[in-house]
């Protein structure tokens, strides 16, 4: 059920891109800013606009923009965090920069977040809630950058905690789900209550999330992933699954070594797995997303509140 209802909303986003993105002069800019987008992905934070505003008794056609312009924020990082990682493969495809260039994937990925304040700026609402909903989105996009700052300095660090980890996780990742939320019900007329509890509901579930896309990046073949299994050790990120595996005395020898091995690779996930480290950050994630569903208690029942609590379970039952 939430498959094809995530399906059917997505299906509202794609169509809606091209229309809001159109492929102007200079053409290669433009393909360069949809390369991503075009590639599909999930669509789960724009999906969440469309579903908060359906929530608190909104249309979701018209929040539209606002949910193009989270996507394009989301791929904005995308790029950027793809260039950070060194990153070759994205969905399975090409990435930004290694089709076009650090540079210009650099642009390709600036253009998009100024086009989603744009586009951001088309939704029909109250002028005051619309001024919300930009000031909202431009210090989310701030506290994304200080997530992502505190990701890469933990990456030089042995003694990173397990709190440090859910603070970096919720400015890094919870955030812009929450913010989708908050936004969708803003601009729909929710009242303070309503709009609170989907922010709740947003940054729980996205911390629970992050927690099953660490484990997901470990578990999951890389033909399957779209991307290189265990790409996080390599790079040598203090993932909570690492933080709490380090902290029971786990040798994870690959952890930061760019030029590890597969076997060297596997040896580090058998570690991992064998220390419990795995299911404890499952258990984790599922603990977060619990918090999150019990949140939309303030909401009143529908089928879109029945909805948002399955793209909560969905969000820790996803394969890749």
């Amino acid at each position: 059920m939430i498959e094809e209802a995530l399906q059917e909303r997505a299906k509202l986003v794609d169509e809606a891109i091209p229309k809001f993105l159109p492929v102007t002069p200079p053409d290669e800019m433009y393909h360069a800013m949809r390369h991503l987008l075009n590639a599909g992905g999930k669509r789960l934070r724009p999906s969440a606009v469309l579903l908060a505003a359906e929530a608190v008794g909104g249309k979701p056609e018209n929040v539209l923009p606002a949910a193009v312009a989270i996507e394009l924020i989301h791929n904005f990082t995308l790029i950027h965090d793809d260039i950070m990682d060194e990153a070759d493969l994205r969905r399975g495809m090409p990435t930004v920069h290694k089709k076009w260039g650090v540079p210009r994937a650099i642009i390709a990925g600036d253009a998009l977040y100024s086009k989603a304040f744009e586009i951001l700026s088309c939704t029909r609402s109250e002028p005051q809630r619309l001024v919300e909903s930009l000031e909202l989105v431009s210090k989310t996009c701030t506290d994304i950058c200080e997530g992502q700052w505190m990701d890469m300095n933990f990456e030089k660090r042995k003694d990173v905690t397990e709190d440090e980890y859910m603070r970096m996780v919720e400015k890094k990742t919870a955030v812009l789900f929450a913010t989708a939320l908050k936004i969708g019900a803003t601009l729909s007329c929710a009242n303070r209550e309503q709009s609170r509890a989907l922010w709740n509901f947003g940054i729980k579930t996205g911390v629970g999330f992050q927690i099953y896309d660490d484990v997901i990046d470990l578990i999951t073949p890389e033909e399957i992933l779209g991307k290189a299994q265990g790409g996080d050790i390599i790079e040598g990120k203090r993932t909570l699954i690492v933080i709490h595996a380090l902290s029971k005395g786990a040798t994870i020898e690959a952890l930061g070594k760019n030029n590890a091995t597969r076997s060297e690779v596997s040896a580090a996930l058998t570690a991992l797995k064998e220390s419990g480290s795995v299911e404890y950050a499952m258990n984790k994630a599922v603990g977060f997303v619990e918090e999150g569903k019990d949140a939309l208690k303030e909401l009143p029942d529908s089928e879109a509140k029945n909805l948002l609590r399955g793209l909560a379970d969905y969000m820790i039952a996803r394969k890749y």
